[in-house]
């Protein structure tokens, strides 16, 4: 991957960048670069802000770095005359269409499928500027204009249904978002170097149809040239299709068959979840209509040199200056002085599509790239001294990975840490201890923030070897900004083996040693853990014995979710189908609104407006003794 080399000198006043500085968005940002035609033209559902952690900015600044000519559209109008479609007209290899950071859905309804009246991803806050399912909408208007020209989907939206999925939202299970959008191509996962192999291949001459051995990679194909016929072998990792040389295939369920018959919904997911989880997976083939979904295997997960390149881009680190009177970007404001240092996740929580989309490999940064990008921040405008967040989706999981990879070869377990921690993986938590103190060394640095989760079951295990005590007191005594997130997400056994989180006695050794530290240092810091509601196996009972366990633990929950069923998660299959694919054993499900807010309540035991209906419902449920012992 090349590019330019320095992150630092693109970095300054967005008033006093040059006019270079961000990939064009408009025809008159075009032709201030001399460039007479586009290679690519990237549309998102999100403003553009030319910071790593937005996917699209790291696309283009990707392909740029290749020597082509980008230019990206956010927030296009699809409800006018579709000008912003046209502007800039067709580019000469593809487009490329995501929704955003976030699922569309996701951002825009409550998990009481609410309209919510603000955006993160967008000047002001302001909702409205993304339709629902933009993958879908933006492609089909690509589509319809430009016929001929190749569209290729990705994102966490994109990825996440390129199966057949349950759509929370229309309650119904849909097709491959590939046969809805009509697009050439979807990339699921990260997909910096699928990206760029098939900019490589189109540059060749490679037609778009021809490209249907890349890794990471899902289209469409015609039911006899896969040669998958029905059902016949879900589950099965045999050869088969490509020929006895070629590569190994699972055939899923077909669509029409899951929508028969739930079970087989649930098979599916299982097989794609244990696929999903090896390092050496098979090519997946889902009929649909007189169609077949044909998904290629994951590249391997990028080593550290990848790493580093991607971070190393010539990212200005800030909004594309058509916002400047247009008000703050939320999200862009929560994460501008923060540094990723990995991605990837093998917690396995059931209800999170991290895994899923960014895989269960972590993949982290070298040292030296880290600290590069902290000189970086230390220059951006109105930097005071503060990191907010030195993380990634599991901020302790740095550089840790399985001492033998051999064994991890041989694995599709979904988590390394649940039941118990893999005896094979390596949590040294030594790398992360180095960076921290290097971090809040430099100067100018006041303080480096720890404001992802943490996952405690890592390092309390081990709680005796020095390290793992010197990684706890370092985090605690100098990465807090007054309160550390957890996520015990509940108390009771049944509902956390669903979750796959470990058992509610942890925290409370977390709790312990917390404060203990905090005691010894002299600190007055809070401890802030999440919960969930109305997750699969969770029932009326299970909220009232967590909301006494709290009242006894002097907790009054802020940070509490009510679960939202999202594609591609084993909660969601659950929810849907009410049975575990695992065991295929029923499971009780909260499934409508009312359900799902009287389990809500239970968080506020301790507000006067919900009490007399807390103990309505207890008594109702003859447990006057669970009442009694959380509401006298």
């Amino acid at each position: 991957m090349t590019g330019r080399s320095s992150t630092s000198r693109r970095t300054g006043n967005i008033d006093s960048l040059p006019p270079d500085a961000l990939l064009p968005t408009t025809k008159k940002e075009v032709v201030a670069r001399g460039w007479d035609e586009l290679d690519v033209i990237l549309f998102s559902g999100d403003a553009y802000v030319d910071h790593p952690s937005f996917g699209i900015a790291v696309l283009g600044r990707v392909l740029e770095g290749m020597g082509l000519q980008v230019a990206i559209v956010p927030q296009p109008n699809w409800r006018d005359d579709l000008r912003d479609f046209k502007k800039l007209g067709r580019p000469r290899l593809f487009f490329g269409v995501s929704a955003g950071a976030m699922d569309s859905m996701v951002n825009h309804y409550t998990a009481n499928k609410r309209l919510r009246s603000d955006d993160a991803y967008t000047p002001g806050g302001r909702a409205g500027q993304r339709p629902d399912y933009p993958t879908i909408v933006y492609t089909r208007i690509l589509k319809q204009l430009y016929p001929d020209t190749p569209v290729i989907i990705g994102g966490i939206e994109a990825s996440m249904r390129r199966f057949t999925h349950y759509d929370y939202w229309q309650d119904k299970l849909r097709p491959s978002i590939l046969v809805e959008s009509g697009a050439d191509l979807l990339i699921y996962g990260m997909g910096e170097k699928t990206v760029m192999e098939i900019a490589r291949l189109m540059e060749r001459g490679v037609p778009v149809n021809n490209l249907q051995n890349i890794r990471q990679t899902v289209f469409l194909a015609d039911m006899e040239a896969i040669g998958a016929g029905g059902s016949g072998v879900v589950g099965s990792s045999e050869p088969g299709g490509a020929g006895s040389d070629g590569p190994a295939f699972v055939n899923l369920w077909s669509h029409e068959e899951c929508l028969a018959d739930k079970k087989r919904y649930a098979l599916n997911f299982r097989t794609v979840e244990e696929e999903s989880n090896k390092l050496e997976a098979a090519v997946i083939v889902q009929p649909v209509g007189d169609r077949t979904v044909v998904v290629n295997p994951p590249l391997p997960p990028p080593d550290e040199r990848e790493m580093d390149s991607i971070y190393s881009l010539p990212f200005t680190r800030m909004p594309h200056p058509r916002y400047r009177k247009k008000g703050p970007i939320p999200a862009y404001e929560m994460i501008k002085h923060s540094i990723t240092l990995h991605r990837g996740c093998f917690g396995g929580c059931s209800f999170c599509t991290i895994s899923a989309h960014q895989g269960k490999f972590v993949s982290s940064r070298s040292e030296r790239s880290v600290l590069n990008e902290v000189e970086a921040v230390k220059r951006m405008p109105g930097f005071k001294g503060y990191i907010s967040d030195l993380g990634g989706p599991s901020a302790n999981m740095y550089k840790m990975q399985g001492r033998d990879m051999k064994v991890c070869a041989r694995c599709s377990k979904p988590s390394c840490i649940f039941p118990v921690v893999c005896p094979n993986l390596e949590t040294s938590p030594a790398p992360l201890l180095s960076i921290y103190r290097k971090v809040r060394s430099m100067p100018g640095i006041k303080k480096a923030f720890v404001g992802s989760g943490i996952r405690y079951d890592l390092f309390l295990g081990r709680i005796d070897q020095q390290s793992y005590r010197d990684y706890a007191r370092e985090l605690i005594k100098h990465h807090v900004s007054g309160r550390l997130k957890v996520a015990p997400e509940h108390s009771e056994e049944k509902v956390l083996k669903l979750m796959r989180k470990p058992p509610f006695s942890l925290y409370r050794k977390m709790q312990k040693l917390f404060d203990q530290i905090n005691r010894e240092e002299g600190l007055k810091q809070q401890l802030i853990p999440y919960f969930i509601s109305s997750h699969p196996g969770c029932g009326n009972i299970e909220m009232a014995e967590l909301a006494l366990l709290a009242k006894q633990m002097n907790i009054r929950p802020e940070q509490v979710q009510d679960f939202t069923p999202t594609p591609m998660t084993l909660a969601t299959v659950i929810f849907y189908t009410s049975v575990n694919p695992y065991t295929m054993e029923k499971v009780s499900v909260a499934r409508n609104r009312q359900e799902k807010q009287v389990q809500q309540q239970f968080f506020f035991w301790y507000k006067k407006e919900y009490r007399s209906r807390i103990r309505k419902e207890l008594i109702k449920m003859g447990r006057k003794d669970l009442a009694v012992k959380l509401l006298d």
